[in-house]
């Protein structure tokens, strides 16, 4: 992150002359496993699971070493019981997490058979290997002699970079484990605050240590939190987080704070321009298609699109990449170049705008009540007047459509404010409300005849409409690609109602890169089929239901523990024109009728209603399908799932088309 950069560096000078007396060994210096510890460990009584974590242990501790540097050491000390085959497979290599960052300083792994055996690996064992995909090297321990009911141990120590702005620890997962704990070591003038979130104990300062400051958090147990459907898993973990808040030695010195982010963040993004960067912004601007004076939704989405279209953003560290004159020139631009220079195009042409600093929801959840910069992970622009973000670091999204779970949680939004001939930013935690439903719209209208000679071929026109973020991953882009990759694209989305369409003709409207958010993606599509209908005597089975495409469906045994999370709101509206045959009539048009919703305090925030009339020789079928909230409480699951299994029990609506009487 921009901010972080420099508070380390005041932060460092600071411990440099406040902790040069206050030096203590690292605890990883005098620690090592028990001789035999699973002697004590009864796993009688686990007998039904496949793996049980008989000890998790995490120590963090920040150090500062004789050369007045800062360092954080990490350890790690695992034992797991494995009672499958499969467990087994997946534990016998545990990875080493060493980079240039990190270095490995301490190490000791073992097998304890089910007979007690002990099994101790030596350093002849650490393998190396390299991710083809990322060409990173990396080093992991391949354990021998693990038979079922065998427990592996292993511990490792970690010296990296200090992170003290805030970390998350994680004390829960998708299996049972007992001995868990977490113990956080640090200078006696280094005091950290820490909060727990789904139900973890608070973390306790030990006042049994008295050379440096120690808090800890131990369970006996954690029960398994098993992976849901739709569910943000991650969030849901019991977990701790904490950071650095207060050096004694300096009292007055804030070390994790918004405030001064804001200032940080503004300092960095809006830096004094030399009038040759002044004048390239200004031929840029003129590249762009005609901007108004008076700078219209239209013109903010031009300036982005082209932008987007344009430069390159890259996470490479070079020289160059932050310079607004240089990415103008080489059209590549480092993470925070590519900010400034949104930032001075928008202060140019006078566009009221806020920096917003925000995380992923289905990651993490922001906490408004405690700062902490790892919720301060991605970068999105608030336009006041409009209402409207965007996410300007993510090539593949535009302006009122930022990637779904950075909406619908909490931000700090960063407003610059001039008094006089000083310009500052203010930093305020605000809800980023999520995009309206009826901004993602899927709209379907087809038509069906039968073929006259043969019942069981259906003749189809398709007219469908895309908008929101239905349309977010295919419309600003199809003007890239080659005629017969754009010619795949729209079959893609044609036959996603059902594969076994043969497409005689197709169009397609609004299909240019500045469409998205103006039109929606137009389809129009003749085809012919026959997967909806099957002969059945002299009766023909006519599949209506398969015509709105495969549908989700919810069903579960257990209770649900999780909520459910979506990444947006979203609409359907679909009508279905059927050309009954001459001389014939459907049957069970009954089951066509589906009126399901919830409403809370008179706002219907989830609905599916299918009906239908017979109007001229013709079966109209009319559905429509909304979801007005995207977060789904326990409390209300049931209700929701109704609605989500609506949609699936009308996918499985068939018609009897049968000779008239």
């Amino acid at each position: 992150m921009i901010v972080s950069k420099n508070l380390v560096i005041s932060l460092l000078m600071c411990f440099s002359l406040t902790l040069v007396n206050s030096q203590t060994i690292p605890f990883y210096e005098a620690y090592d496993w028990l001789q035999n510890p699973t002697k004590e460990f009864d796993v009688t009584s686990h007998s039904d699971k496949d793996l049980v974590a008989f000890q998790e242990k995490t120590v963090n501790e920040f150090v500062l070493t004789e050369g007045g540097g800062f360092v954080e050491y990490s350890l790690i000390h695992n034992i797991y019981w494995l009672n499958s085959n499969d467990k087994i497979e997946e534990y016998n290599k545990v990875y080493l997490p060493t980079s240039s960052t990190k270095i490995l300083v301490k190490n000791k792994a073992r097998v304890i058979t089910k007979n007690g055996e002990i099994i101790e690996l030596d350093d002849s064992k650490i393998l190396e290997a390299k991710n083809e995909e990322t060409q990173i090297n990396y080093k992991f321990y391949a354990f021998e002699g693990v038979e079922k009911g065998s427990f592996i141990e292993y511990y490792y120590v970690i010296k990296r970079y200090p992170a003290y702005t805030g970390a998350s620890i994680y004390l829960q997962d998708n299996y049972y484990k007992q001995n868990v704990s977490f113990d956080l070591y640090a200078p006696k003038n280094l005091l950290f605050s820490a909060k727990s979130y789904n139900g973890l104990p608070e973390i306790e300062k030990d006042t049994l240590v008295t050379d440096k400051n120690k808090w800890t958090v131990k369970l006996k147990e954690v029960e398994a939190l098993e992976i849901e459907s739709q569910a943000p898993y991650d969030t849901a973990l019991k977990k701790v987080i904490y950071k650095l808040d207060k050096n004694t030695s300096n009292p007055t010195k804030e070390y994790v704070s918004y405030g001064e982010v804001t200032q940080n963040i503004y300092k960095s993004l809006y830096p004094e321009l030399d009038k040759k960067t002044i004048k390239g912004i200004a031929k840029f601007l003129e590249s762009i298609s005609k901007i108004n004076e008076e700078i219209s939704i239209d013109d903010i989405r031009l300036i982005e699109t082209h932008i987007k279209s344009n430069i390159f953003v890259t996470k490479a560290k070079q020289q160059g990449l932050d310079d607004i004159q240089k990415i103008l020139e080489t059209k590549i631009a480092g993470e925070t170049g590519m900010m400034r220079l949104y930032a001075a195009i928008f202060k140019k042409l006078g566009v009221k705008h806020e920096v917003v600093l925000t995380c992923p929801r289905s990651d993490v959840k922001f906490d408004k009540d405690f700062e902490a910069y790892n919720f301060l992970e991605d970068y999105l622009f608030y336009f006041p007047k409009f209402k409207l973000y965007m996410e300007p670091l993510n090539a593949l999204s535009r302006l009122g459509f930022p990637n779904g779970n950075l909406t619908d949680t909490y931000g700090l939004f960063i407003k610059p404010v001039t008094i006089g001939e000083f310009t500052s930013g203010i930093g305020k935690v605000k809800f980023i409300d999520p995009i309206n439903y009826d901004q993602t719209r899927y709209d379907l209208i087809m038509n069906v005849t039968f073929d006259e000679d043969d019942l069981t071929t259906t003749n189809l026109n398709m007219d469908r409409k895309m908008s929101g973020y239905y349309a977010l991953n295919v419309q600003p882009y199809l003007y890239l690609a080659k005629e017969e990759a754009k010619a795949d694209a729209i079959d893609g989305i044609i036959k996603s109602i059902n594969e076994n369409l043969e497409i005689k003709e197709k169009q397609v409207f609004n299909d240019g890169q500045y469409d998205f958010g103006k039109k929606p993606l137009h389809i129009k599509a003749k085809m012919t089929s026959d997967a909806f209908v099957e002969k059945a005597g002299r009766k023909y089975l006519f599949k209506l239901g398969d015509l709105i495409g495969l549908q989700q469906e919810m069903y579960q045994e257990k209770a649900r523990k999780l909520p459910v999370e979506n990444s947006f709101e979203r609409s359907y509206n679909r009508k279905l024109i059927i050309d009954i045959p001459d001389g014939y009539q459907f049957q069970k048009l009954e089951t066509i009728n589906i009126d399901e919703s919830y409403k809370e305090n008179d706002v219907e925030l989830f609905m599916f209603k299918s009906s239908y009339e017979i109007k001229e020789n013709q079966l109209i079928v009319s559905v429509l399908e909304y979801y007005n909230q995207n977060v789904i409480p326990v409390a209300i699951y049931e209700q929701y799932r109704t609605i989500i299994n609506s949609a699936a029990n009308f996918n499985k609506v068939t018609l009897v088309l049968d000779k008239e009487e």
